[in-house]
C-alpha cells in the first residue's frame, strides 16, 4: 500500500447531487403526443417527467401560489391550459414554462375538469358549480355555456370525430349527458349506472362507447341508437376503461375471438381484460403477494385493496403499452402484448422512515416510507420496483456487508431478509422471521458473513436470528423462515436501537429506560448518562459508540465504560449517526431537518447542511464514502456528493489565480498602464485595490486629466462599479477627495439621467450626499478658522533692527554689558483687534458645541488630530479648534505647500486649503457638484 493510499483526506463538505423528490400527489395525468413525457399535477405546479430517463424536466407553477384543480394538454401537443383555485386559466408554451395567455374562467366555483376537441381547437371545462363551459383556443372567446348538469362536472369528453361536434360529461346525478353544440342542448341523457361515472372509451369510428362506474359494472352503448348494448358486471369499482386496439396479436392475454375487448383499472389494484360480447373476464393480472395481517383479523374487501388501488389507465399507442396510476402515487408502463411491467415511478414517497445504499457499486438505494412497502431506486434512471410483503410500515432497514442483501423489520411484527439479483436487479424476499410480540422497531445485519441478523422490539426485547445459506439462483417460492438463535429480555422500555461490531463479537442495544447495554454473550455492562432516550447506535473498529436522541451525542468506551467525547450543536434531538472517513468523522442527521459533519478529535462540527425542511430519519454513507444519502419526513431523498477534495482544488487554483493577477496588477502600476489596471482591479472586485490604482493616477504629472481619461475608457459596467466602491471611498476622510474626484468625471461627462440608469445610482447618490455634506462644513470650519489666522499674520509687526542696517556694519567684539533684548513682536492691541479678537473667541464658543456633535457622529474623521507644532503660542493650544488654527498659523508662516496627498484623516481635510487651485478639491466646484449629485 502506498503512502498516499494511507494518508487520511477529513471531509469538509458535502454537496446535493441528485434529488428524488414527489412530483405526483394526486389528480390528473396524461401523456404528450409523442409519449416521452408525463405530465401531472402537484399542488400548485404541473411537473413534466422525461419516461426514458425519469428525470423531472420542468416544472410549471401558477404566480398565484394557488392548486391547480385541472389541466388539459391539447393532442397537437401545442397548448396546455392549467385551471387554478383562483378561477384564472392559463395558457403555456409547456416545453418553455411560459405564460403565453390567462383569462378569467367565468365559472363561480373552481374547475373540476377539462379537456380538448381532437382538432385541439375548443376547449371544454366543467366547474364544481354545474356548468360547462366552451373555449375556442385560438380565437380567444367563449364559445357555449352549457347549464343542466347537476353538481359538480367531474367528467367531460368530446367525441372522438370532431365533425359531430358532441361533447360529453357526467356529473353526481351518475349520468352522462350528451350535448348537441351546433344546438347548445342537452339531446339525451344516458342513464344506467348508479354510482359515479368514471371515464369513457370510444371506438374510432365514433359508434360505440363504453362507460365505466363505481359501481362495478362498465356499460357498452350504440351511440347511433343510444342505447345499452350490454352491461358487463366487474365486480369492483371501476375507475378508468381502455379499448384493445382490434389490430395486433393478444392471445397471450386470452384474447380469441374478434370482437370489442375492454380493460379495467380499479379497486382491486389489478388490471383485467374483458370481452364485451360475453361480458367474461378473459385475462386477470397476478397480484403482488402479501402476507394476511399477524393479528388473524381478516380485513374487509374495500381496506385490503383500497392501498393498491388503480386510478388512471392511459393507452399509449405509438409504443403500444399501457400507463397505470395507483392511489399510492406511482405511475406504472406496461408492455402489450404480454402486460409486462417496464418501468414503475414513485411520485411521492410519504414520510421518508430510512435509506441505504444497495447493490454492487451503490447503484441502487432502498427506501423505507410510511407504508407497507419497500421502494428500490435505480439511481441512473429513477426506475423503481416497489416490494410487497410486509403488512404494516416499515420501520428500520439494515445491508449485509457486500451490498446485495438487506433485513427489513415492521409495525407487523415481522423481519425479512431481501437478496438483489446482481444481474438483473431484482430484489425478491428470500426469508421471513417472527415472534416478537410487538412492532420492530430496529435491525443489525452481521458484519462479516451474512450469518444473522439482530432486532430490538417494542416488547423490550432483543432477539439474533440465524440466516440461512442462500443460493445465487433460488426460486421466488423458496421462502425460508428465519430460527431464533436467543432471546433476551434487555431492557425495562422500548428497544429504540441495536448494532453489531465491526467483527460481529459485540452486540449494543439502546432503549427508552436511558441505559445502553452491550452484549457480547450475556450483558456485560449498563451504561447511563443520556438524560433522554437513546436512538441508533452504530458501532465503529475501537468499539466506540455515539448514543444519540437528544441535542447532545456522547462516544462511550467499552474499555471503562467513560464518556470519551460530547457533541454539542444540534438545536434539536438527533435522530440518526454514522461514521465516516475511517471513523474519525461523524455524520449526524436531526429532526430540525440539518445534517451535520463532525470530526471526532476535536469536537468540531465541520460543516452544516441544509436541504431538508423536516426530520431526516435516514442517513447511510456509500461504502467508498464518497457518497451519502438522507430521507426526511418532507417525502425527499437527497444524495450528496463528497465536494472536499473538489473545494480544495478549487481553492488553491484561486489562491493561484489571485497570486498571479496581483502580480500583473503590481506590473501594470508600475509601466503607467492604469487603464488596464483599474479594470483588472474592477474585475477582482477589489475596491481597495481601484482606490490604490486611482491614488497613482492622481499623484502623477496631469494627475486630473489622466484621471479623466481612464474613467471615460471604462465600460459602462465598471463604471457602475467605481461609482458603488466611491459611495464606499467617501465614508472616509483618507479617501473622499479621490472619491469626489471620480464623481466629478462622471458628473461632468454624464448627464444625471444616464447617471440613474447605472445600476443601484439612486441609492449610491443617496448614500453619497450625507458625508459630502460632512465633509463640506468641516472643510468649511478649516476655512474659517485659517482666514483667522491670517487676519492675525497681518496684524503683527517685526521689531528690531532691519537686515539693510546690519550688511555694512563690521562686528563689534568687544564686551557689552548685559542688557534686556527688545521683544521679537509687538502685537497691535488696538480696539478693532480686540473687538475682532473678542468675535473669534465668542464664534468658537458657539461652535465647539456643533465640533463635538460632529465628532460623535464622524468616527472617521478627527478634526483634531494634527500635531501641534506651535502649541505652546497662547491660549489657542488648549482646544482643539486652537491646536488646527496653530498648525495652519506654522504653515503660512513656514511657506511650505507640499502637493502630496496627506494620509491623515485631518491632514486631508486641511490640506484642501492649499490645493485650492491646483488638482484637489475645489471649495468655488463644491457647492455645484453637491447640487448635481442631489
Amino acid at each position: 500500500m502506498t503512502m498516499a493510499s494511507n494518508t487520511l483526506q477529513f471531509k469538509t463538505n458535502y454537496a446535493v447531487s441528485s434529488k428524488i423528490e414527489p412530483f405526483y400527489k394526486g389528480g390528473k395525468v396524461q401523456i404528450n403526443k409523442d409519449e416521452k413525457y408525463i405530465l401531472c399535477t402537484c399542488g400548485t405546479r404541473v411537473n413534466i417527467l422525461e419516461i426514458a430517463t425519469g428525470q423531472l424536466t420542468r416544472s410549471i407553477e401558477q404566480d398565484d401560489q394557488e392548486d391547480i384543480t385541472s389541466f388539459a394538454l391539447s393532442p397537437d401537443d401545442e397548448f396546455l391550459v392549467t385551471a387554478s383555485r383562483a378561477l384564472v386559466l392559463k395558457q403555456w408554451d409547456w416545453r418553455d414554462g411560459i405564460c403565453t395567455r390567462s383569462w378569467r374562467a367565468i365559472h363561480n366555483t373552481p374547475v373540476a375538469s377539462m379537456t380538448f376537441d381532437p382538432s385541439s381547437t375548443l376547449l371544454a371545462t366543467g366547474g364544481c358549480d354545474g356548468t360547462i363551459k366552451l373555449w375556442d383556443v385560438l380565437k380567444q372567446y367563449c364559445t357555449h355555456n352549457l347549464k343542466g348538469s347537476a353538481g359538480v362536472v367531474h367528467l367531460v369528453q368530446f367525441h372522438p370525430d370532431s365533425s359531430v361536434l358532441q361533447l360529453f360529461s357526467s356529473s353526481l346525478d351518475c349520468g352522462i349527458r350528451v350535448w348537441d353544440l351546433r344546438s347548445s342542448q342537452c339531446v339525451c341523457v344516458l342513464e344506467s349506472h348508479y354510482s359515479a361515472v368514471t371515464s369513457l372509451a370510444f371506438t374510432p369510428d365514433g359508434s360505440t362507447m363504453v362507460s365505466s362506474g363505481r359501481d362495478k359494472i362498465c356499460t357498452v352503448w350504440d351511440l347511433k341508437s343510444r342505447e345499452v348494448v350490454r352491461t358487463v358486471p366487474v365486480y369492483e369499482a371501476v375507475e378508468a376503461v381502455v379499448l384493445l386496439p382490434e389490430e395486433g396479436d393478444f392471445s397471450q392475454l386470452g384474447v380469441r375471438t374478434k370482437g370489442l375487448h375492454f380493460i379495467t383499472a380499479g379497486s382491486k389494484g389489478v388490471l383485467r381484460l374483458w370481452e364485451a360480447g360475453s361480458a367474461r373476464c378473459v385475462f386477470s393480472q397476478t397480484p403482488p403477494v402479501s402476507t394476511p395481517p399477524p393479528s388473524g383479523e381478516e380485513a374487509g374487501p374495500e381496506e385490503e385493496w383500497s392501498q393498491r388501488s388503480l386510478t388512471y389507465c392511459i393507452h399509449l399507442p405509438s409504443s403500444a403499452r399501457l400507463a397505470i396510476v395507483t392511489a399510492e402515487h406511482n405511475i406504472l408502463l406496461y408492455q402489450l402484448p404480454a402486460l409486462a411491467l417496464q418501468q414503475q415511478f414513485v411520485g411521492y414517497n410519504d414520510e421518508v422512515l430510512d435509506v441505504k445504499f444497495l447493490g454492487k457499486g451503490d447503484s441502487h438505494i432502498v427506501v423505507a416510507t410510511n407504508s407497507p412497502q419497500l421502494k428500490v431506486f435505480e439511481l441512473a434512471s429513477r426506475s423503481c420496483q416497489i416490494l410487497y410483503g410486509h403488512t404494516d410500515t416499515v420501520l428500520a432497514l439494515d445491508i449485509f456487508r457486500k451490498g446485495s442483501m438487506f433485513a427489513s423489520c415492521s409495525k407487523d411484527n415481522t423481519v425479512r431478509v431481501w437478496r438483489m439479483d446482481t444481474l438483473s436487479g431484482e430484489v425478491r424476499c428470500v426469508a421471513q422471521g417472527s415472534g416478537h410480540a410487538n412492532a420492530v422497531g430496529s435491525i443489525s445485519c452481521s458484519r462479516l458473513k451474512e450469518s444473522f441478523v439482530v432486532s430490538g422490539s417494542l416488547d423490550c426485547t432483543v432477539k439474533v436470528w440465524d440466516v440461512p445459506e442462500q443460493q445465487e439462483g433460488a426460486g421466488e417460492a423458496e421462502l425460508q423462515t428465519l430460527s431464533v438463535r436467543t432471546t433476551e429480555k434487555a431492557h425495562d422500555k422500548d428497544v429504540n436501537g441495536v448494532a453489531v461490531s465491526p467483527n460481529d463479537k459485540l452486540l449494543a442495544s439502546g432503549s427508552q429506560d436511558r441505559t445502553v447495554k452491550v452484549w457480547p454473550c450475556g450483558p456485560a455492562a449498563g451504561l447511563r448518562g443520556h438524560a433522554r432516550a437513546f436512538g441508533g447506535i452504530p458501532l465503529v473498529t475501537n468499539h466506540s459508540w455515539p448514543a444519540p436522541r437528544q441535542t447532545m451525542m456522547k462516544l462511550l468506551g467499552t474499555q471503562n465504560f467513560s464518556c470519551l467525547k460530547t457533541f454539542e450543536g444540534h438545536d434539536a434531538s438527533v435522530l440518526k449517526v454514522v461514521f465516516v472517513s475511517r471513523g474519525s468523522q461523524l455524520l449526524t442527521s436531526g429532526s430540525d431537518g440539518l445534517v451535520k459533519l463532525w470530526t471526532i478529535k476535536t469536537n468540531e462540527c465541520v460543516k452544516t447542511l441544509d436541504a431538508h425542511q423536516d426530520k431526516v430519519w435516514g442517513l447511510h454513507a456509500s461504502r467508498k464514502d464518497d457518497l451519502a444519502v438522507t430521507g426526511s419526513a418532507d417525502s425527499s431523498i437527497m444524495l450528496w456528493q463528497d465536494v472536499s477534495e473538489i473545494e480544495l482544488a478549487e481553492e488553491q487554483a484561486q489562491q493561484e489565480d489571485q497570486i498571479l493577477k496581483q502580480q500583473e496588477l503590481s506590473n501594470l502600476l508600475q509601466e503607467k498602464k492604469f487603464l488596464k489596471a483599474l479594470g483588472l482591479a474592477i474585475s477582482l472586485d477589489q475596491p481597495h485595490t481601484a482606490l490604490r490604482v486611482i491614488k497613482e493616477i492622481r499623484r502623477g504629472r496631469d494627475g486630473e486629466q489622466q484621471l479623466e481619461n481612464t474613467l471615460l475608457r471604462l465600460r459602462r459596467d465598471q463604471k457602475e462599479s467605481v461609482l458603488r466602491y466611491c459611495a464606499v471611498w467617501n465614508t472616509n476622510a483618507r479617501s473622499c477627495l479621490d472619491a469626489q474626484a471620480v464623481v466629478q468625471v462622471l458628473l461632468r461627462h454624464h448627464p444625471p439621467e444616464e447617471l440613474l440608469q447605472y445600476q443601484g445610482a439612486r441609492n449610491i447618490l443617496e448614500a453619497l450626499v450625507p458625508y459630502t455634506d460632512r465633509h463640506m462644513q468641516r472643510i468649511g470650519r478649516l476655512l474659517q478658522a485659517s482666514m483667522f489666522l491670517d487676519y492675525m499674520w497681518q496684524k503683527m509687526r517685526v521689531t528690531g533692527h532691519s537686515s539693510v542696517e546690519t550688511q555694512g556694519e563690521s562686528m563689534d567684539t568687544s564686551p557689552v554689558a548685559p542688557a534686556t533684548p527688545p521683544p521679537l513682536f509687538i502685537i497691535d492691541t488696538s480696539p478693532s483687534l480686540e473687538g475682532e479678537r473678542g468675535r473669534q473667541e465668542d464664534e468658537e464658543g458657539g461652535e465647539k458645541e456643533e465640533e463635538e456633535e460632529d465628532a460623535a457622529e464622524e468616527n472617521q474623521e478627527d478634526d483634531a488630530d494634527v500635531s501641534v507644532a506651535g502649541g505652546k503660542a497662547g491660549k489657542n493650544g488648549k482646544t482643539e479648534r486652537g491646536r488646527e488654527e496653530t498648525e495652519m498659523a506654522e504653515e503660512s508662516a513656514s511657506g511650505e505647500s507640499s502637493g502630496e496627498e496627506d494620509e491623515g484623516a485631518d491632514d486631508g481635510a486641511g490640506d484642501g486649503r492649499k490645493r485650492e487651485n491646483g488638482i484637489g478639491w475645489s471649495s468655488e466646484a463644491l457647492p455645484l457638484q453637491m447640487e448635481l449629485i442631489r
